[in-house]
């Protein structure tokens, strides 16, 4: 009896080893994404590199929580619930680690940008931003309480994106027919506009797998 409960007991504190890990990457994934989109507001292309190079570190996390997650099924050949958990940290780790790759293509993008002059005022996309970097964090709050209820609202918000970036692309689209000489910008943010709504994509995904965790 003592020796299961002294596996039980390891197995608990692995798991909440690695939830905790989970979280820090969690954490620089979210700094980057907001760090990209000030760099594109103020075209501060210092603040965009260091994005790019802290990449680094959410890729390392993800390949330790990788293996990790190997090593803790053929230890303890976890079942049920336990292996829910098991594979719920692993793939939001997946969707965390692109979350990561995308915040590094906004800050690619504003290099491209570089210090010429904005077709418009930066507003609409931090605004696209903003509801994005909401639905992570409810997507993370979720995984961290395992609410099952706060992911599925996670999911009706992903709409509300989707028409924000057929908006903002018709709107480039419009201005490129006005301004052709300003491909090269309008491109880059017809980019970004896609991998914020990539984010929220991968947003909805760790929702699906919250619920799966807790059904």
């Amino acid at each position: 009896m003592r020796g299961t409960e002294s596996v039980r007991k390891t197995f608990d504190q692995e798991l909440a080893a690695l939830k905790q890990t989970l979280l820090r990457m969690v954490d620089l994934a979210e700094r980057a994404l907001d760090d990209s989109v000030t760099a594109l507001k103020e075209q501060n292309l210092l603040l965009a590199r260091v994005v790019i190079d802290s990449d680094v570190e959410i890729n390392r996390l993800d390949e330790e929580i990788n293996n990790w997650v190997i090593g803790l099924i053929a230890r303890q050949q976890p079942v049920a619930t336990d292996l829910r958990k098991v594979i719920t940290a692993l793939k939001i780790s997946t969707d965390v680690e692109r979350v990561g790759d995308l915040a590094v293509n906004i800050a690619k993008c504003t290099l491209r940008i570089g210090d010429e002059p904005l077709i418009k005022p930066i507003v609409d996309i931090p605004k696209m931003a903003a509801i994005v970097q909401d639905m992570l964090n409810k997507a993370f709050d979720a995984y961290d309480l395992e609410d099952p209820k706060l992911a599925l609202a996670i999911a009706e918000t992903d709409g509300r994106v989707d028409r924000l970036y057929e908006e903002r692309i018709r709107e480039l689209m419009q201005i490129m027919a006005l301004s052709p000489r300003r491909v090269n910008q309008i491109t880059q943010l017809a980019f970004i506009c896609r991998s914020l709504e990539r984010v929220g994509d991968h947003a909805v995904n760790m929702s699906e797998s919250i619920i799966y965790l807790t059904n």
